[in-house]
């Protein structure tokens, strides 16, 4: 390597910088995105606002404290913002399955047509693999900022007194969000190193999360040993995370970022053993 040449970390940098082009500017890209912004757009005015609505009406909170117990979503009722809180409840299941959908092309269709021995010959597979894993990131915390900034412009509509709790609420969801779909990401990372095409990752995806819950169910059932293995899943701390807000949401961050670790290290393993 010369002395100018680019190191490990540039070259990941440019790697994530050329995917989040890639993905702007090319016309499936493009696409994708004008299906996303439709999708959350059509959440935002219907069950997002309609569901708001009824957050802030007083009885709701009996009834819901009737129907599901005083403890199971009582915090929700806690946000200073109530559309954000509704948000919250949608994005905390919807970005993981667009994360699944989204990355689940990081590598296959490079690999199938021989493209990512090209790729190695002019950077490492290091740079390769956490270069495409930070691009994928960046293109969903665009995502997520999006929602984010169109939730908020929902709130001012309604009042326009909100604008402070609901930017402050916003960053907090914006951050835990991210962390949320850093396992899902890296997952689909490793499942697109091994699959031939994007659909047959998500297969994968599918299979695995499907196998996995049902053997941790059964395990879960046998032995008390067993029930702290359901963390070892992608998303196994969300139902727990759908009734916390602001800062306490951040108690559950260490369960996805060990996952995404994990999962990157097996990716890293296997992409440093393959011929691609």
């Amino acid at each position: 390597m010369t002395p100018n040449a680019p190191s490990t970390f540039n070259n990941m940098l440019l790697i994530a910088g050329f995917e989040c082009r890639k993905f702007l500017f090319n016309l499936r890209g493009i696409i994708a995105l004008i299906a996303f912004a439709l999708v959350w757009g059509i959440l935002l005015l219907y069950p997002i606002q309609g569901a708001s609505t009824l957050l802030m009406q007083p009885n709701v909170k009996d009834l819901i404290d009737g129907l599901l117990g005083s403890q199971a979503l009582n915090v929700l009722f806690d946000w200073p913002v109530a559309e954000m809180a509704i948000f919250w409840c949608f994005a905390l299941y919807l970005f993981p399955m667009f994360s699944i959908l989204i990355a689940a092309d990081q590598f296959s269709s490079d690999k199938t047509r021989g493209t990512l021995r090209f790729y190695t010959l002019r950077t490492s597979k290091d740079s390769l693999l956490f270069g495409r894993f930070l691009g994928q990131i960046l293109i969903q915390g665009l995502l997520i900022l999006l929602t984010i900034l169109a939730t908020i412009a929902l709130a001012l509509t309604r009042d326009i007194g909100l604008l402070l709790p609901a930017l402050t609420s916003g960053a907090l969801v914006g951050v835990n969000l991210v962390i949320v779909i850093l396992p899902f990401t890296a997952v689909m990372t490793l499942l697109s190193l091994y699959a031939n095409t994007a659909r047959q990752a998500m297969v994968l995806a599918t299979i695995l999360w499907t196998v996995v819950s049902i053997a941790l169910l059964i395990l879960g059932n046998q032995s008390s040993l067993f029930e702290g293995l359901q963390w070892i899943l992608p998303g196994a701390q969300l139902s727990n995370m759908v009734n916390t807000n602001g800062l306490n949401s951040f108690a559950y961050a260490p369960i996805p970022l060990l996952q995404t670790a994990f999962a990157l290290f097996l990716g890293r393993v296997y992409i440093q053993r393959s011929q691609l």
